[in-house]
């Protein structure tokens, strides 16, 4: 404690995240090649989010932190108390991300809050030992069960757990194989386990895959539905997953698993989109509808994992053109879907009830819910 005061271990990996808009699904070594794409950094964006929540308690808390775009500079903008307890090279690595944790601990944080994906998580785990980590969300990738729902949820995560509101859950630290990842290969694995402050609502399942015969049959019930309203002439920006996958399948299309796609009038108009790729198809096509499938478990249909199909561009859409698919069991397992397209306005917009197509000229209604306006149960 610092005068009474709770410390929290705060740092950004500023490179988080920028892969996604430019299609690279994760940025791990690929920081420069994703800059010269035209990613801009989202990080230091998500953790001011949090962090100005977390400015109403600016009083009982003490940030210790790593100098510049790895914590400082968020800090300072938000006039919040703070020490600087390790200084990273001008070019962050995994190795910055290690020394400052290695630093919090040596000061006696109470609680590391990271601002990352998956790859950082892996990071902060790997030194955390005893002490429990949050995640803000901010990566490409997020399958570990770290994360809160949010940047405002992660404030709240933290700010109760410091209260000694909360109790610990021990949760798992997976990754993905980024090579095989971007070749259109899901390969999960298990790395870690740690301790993190749960609240049901507030935290990020980690991600589960669904698979079996019935689900199968679902899968091409929804296909072959798509298939047919998809004959209007309109261009089709089809998200990642097996449930859309199958759409593809279905048309004789080869679509990237994990990836975004555009597909008209039965032709592959545009593979692997790029957030400016698809904002350009706007530009050329007069109609343009979006289809997507809720993450499992999690429930997000934007804001994860998918990060071309950007807040721009769904304003420009239009929230009507919006299409949701899902299996009947998948749908059943998540007790609402959820929103983060990091504009606040734009995900009140989105929510409320939502059809989604679960078979042949099949649909249920589905609530929506903005996940920086999630309230603790």
């Amino acid at each position: 404690m610092a005068g009474g005061k709770g410390r929290i271990g705060f740092l950004i990996n500023p490179i988080a995240g920028m892969g996604g808009p430019v299609g690279l699904k994760g940025t791990d070594g690929l920081a420069e090649k994703a800059i010269a794409m035209g990613a801009r950094p989202r990080a230091m964006e998500r953790a001011r989010a949090c962090l100005d929540h977390l400015s109403r308690e600016k009083d009982a808390i003490h940030f210790l932190t790593a100098s510049g775009s790895m914590g400082e500079s968020s800090l300072k903008e938000c006039g919040l108390d703070y020490e600087v307890v390790y200084s990273p090279f001008p070019v962050t690595s995994s190795m910055d991300t290690i020394g400052t944790c290695q630093a919090f601990l040596d000061k006696g944080a109470d609680l590391i809050l990271f601002c990352g994906g998956d790859g950082t998580a892996r990071d902060v785990a790997g030194i955390a030992g005893s002490t429990p980590i949050l995640g803000i969300p901010a990566g490409v990738k997020m399958h570990s069960g770290v994360f809160a729902a949010s940047p405002q949820a992660a404030a709240d995560l933290a700010m109760r757990f410091l209260k000694k509101e909360l109790n610990l859950r021990e949760t798992e630290i997976v990754d993905v194989d980024e090579e095989l990842y971007r070749a259109g290969i899901l390969q999960t694995r298990l790395y870690l386990l740690a301790k993190t402050p749960y609240l049901p609502v507030l935290v990020s399942e980690k991600k589960r895959i669904y698979s079996s015969v019935q689900e199968d049959e679902f899968k091409d019930q929804i296909a072959l539905f798509a298939s047919e309203f998809m004959r209007d002439g309109s261009a089709y920006i089809i998200g990642a997953g097996t449930t859309t996958s199958r759409i593809a399948d279905v048309l004789g299309i080869k679509k990237t698993l994990l990836g975004v796609d555009v597909v008209q009038d039965g032709r592959l108009l545009i593979r692997d989109a790029s957030e400016e790729e698809l904002l350009g198809l706007l530009d050329r096509v007069k109609s343009v509808k979006i289809i997507l499938s809720p993450i499992g478990a999690q429930g997000f249909i934007i804001g994860r994992g998918s990060q071309q199909i950007s807040a721009a561009l769904l304003r420009r859409v239009g929230l009507d053109n919006l299409i949701i698919i899902s299996t009947p069991h998948k749908l059943a397992e998540i007790p609402y879907l959820l929103v983060d397209t990091g504009d606040e306005d734009l995900d009140v917009a989105l929510a409320g009830k939502r059809q989604v197509v679960t078979g042949y000229r099949i649909a249920q209604m589905k609530e929506t819910l903005a996940a920086s306006r999630l309230k603790a149960l």
